[in-house]
């Protein structure tokens, strides 16, 4: 029992520290939408991924602008299928700005850690640019869109 515990303990240790300079406020409410984008992420759930997108929002993937809740989720779960099968992201967050009381703009940067791989390599890092929306006191992705870091 107390392995248990201290398990519990740690792992919101490690979950608490995601929220960066933004723990608390209105800033710290905009993000748990993007840590909950990487719960869903990290267990490979590609109906919990998709869910935390509005129903019309959308996702730039490469060369695919994915404008759908129904696109979102089935992109990820053929991803889930094959090359990103058992991978987990990282995002740590470098500004979060309320635009209004129901939108804000929340910028990261992390990447894909792929099965077997103990850290993200830097040569895939990416900075990404999130629209979240407050939609009935829940905050949810209107859009995501991700750039490399190193060219």
């Amino acid at each position: 029992m107390e392995n248990q515990a201290a398990a519990l303990v740690a792992g919101a240790k490690e979950w608490a520290s995601y929220y960066g300079d933004f723990p608390n406020g209105d800033e710290g409410a905009v993000l748990t939408a993007v840590l909950r984008v990487r719960a869903a992420w990290d267990a490979n759930d590609a109906d919990a991924y998709a869910d935390m997108f509005i129903d019309n929002g959308s996702q730039l993937v490469g060369d695919n602008q994915l404008t759908s809740r129904d696109e979102i989720r089935g992109y990820v779960a053929e991803a889930f299928a094959g090359a990103y099968a058992g991978s987990r992201i990282t995002e740590q967050p470098r500004e979060i700005r309320l635009l209004n009381d129901t939108v804000a703009v929340a910028v990261t940067e992390g990447g894909v850690i792929r099965r077997g791989q103990a850290e993200l390599d830097p040569m895939n890092e990416v900075r990404t640019m999130w629209i979240i929306v407050n939609r009935d006191g829940d905050w949810r992705v209107a859009s995501h869109q991700t750039c490399p870091i190193k060219g």
